[in-house]
């Protein structure tokens, strides 16, 4: 009888868990169909130089990020995470779209040291998994670079809803691949093939509702927002998993670093904001100096 009412209630979640995903895949494509607007000039050679490298280097982020949960905790990953900025202003001087400063090494070598400090303050550090997330790292400063050398050098402007639809399908595709040969075996091995329906639909749709908050909150506020929410979103991480989980033991040397690493990011936000502004009032500046034509040379 027991095993019976377990497997009516086994086959009730599996139902509702199909009905949620069906409502929640017809729901996105008619949301998609409604607000989607595909800018025009995607070419093929746009997107096998541009579009698979970002799509790669996502899937690269992905793969390796995830990964590193296995051997570190999770705040020690979102500590790690802080060196960002670093990753992508070495690797913008290397492609040429962003300029050394007295300024921006000193903000680089303020993170830096945070993290180094809250690396040493980690009572127990799995260098394995510091491999990991650094990788994961590199992979998502990558990514932004070629996201920059996207719209910067061939002026296709595109907006987040646009980069998931062009660049998602090539991402799954770059995770498949790894996955047939190095996680399939093992889950074959282990027999770790039921996932929980309900878990991985949840999980979905958490996922793209969170890429699809980005785009909102840019569009009704603005990138200082985000830029501030995301460091809010940090501590938060970084607090709560010290509660939830029992892997996490935070120190004073640990949350001192951090703080040294956040001050060092929100300096470097600052900086880049500032810059941006500076850049868009220069451009109306000249747009509105140019002299218009006077009547009379009209006439004539």
């Amino acid at each position: 009888m027991a095993d019976r009412v377990r497997r009516v209630m086994s086959e009730g979640v599996l139902t509702y868990a199909y009905i949620l995903l069906y409502i929640s895949l017809s729901s996105g494509q008619i949301f998609f169909n409604k607000i989607m607007k595909v800018e025009e000039g995607m070419t093929l050679d746009i997107y096998i130089s541009s579009v698979i490298p970002i799509g790669a280097m996502f899937a690269m982020t992905l793969w390796l990020g995830n990964t590193a949960y296995l051997y570190i905790s999770v705040s020690f990953a979102q500590m790690l995470k802080a060196i960002m900025p670093v990753a992508v202003f070495i690797l913008g001087v290397a492609a040429g779209l962003e300029m050394m400063s007295c300024r921006m090494l000193l903000i680089m070598s303020v993170i830096s040291f945070g993290v180094l400090v809250a690396s040493y303050g980690e009572i127990s550090i799995n260098w394995v998994g510091v491999i990991y997330q650094m990788g994961g790292v590199v992979g998502e400063a990558l990514r932004l670079i070629f996201m920059e050398i996207l719209v910067k050098w061939k002026g296709l402007k595109l907006n987040p809803i646009s980069v998931m639809y062009y660049v998602s399908p090539c991402s799954a595709l770059c995770l498949l691949v790894p996955w047939i040969f190095l996680e399939k075996p093992k889950m074959d091995e282990e027999l770790t093939w039921s996932f929980h329906p309900l878990v991985l639909t949840l999980n979905c749709i958490c996922t793209f509702a969170l890429n699809l908050s980005v785009f909102l909150v840019i569009s009704h506020t603005s990138a200082l927002t985000i830029r501030v929410a995301g460091v809010v979103k940090d501590w938060v991480v970084v607090l709560l998993s010290a509660l939830l989980f029992a892997d996490t033991k935070l120190t004073l040397i640990n949350l001192c670093g951090y703080a040294i690493a956040i001050a060092g990011v929100a300096a470097y936000n600052s900086h880049k904001l500032k810059k941006e502004a500076t850049r868009v009032t220069d451009e109306s500046q000249a747009t509105s100096s140019i002299p218009l034509v006077s009547s009379s040379t009209s006439n004539a």
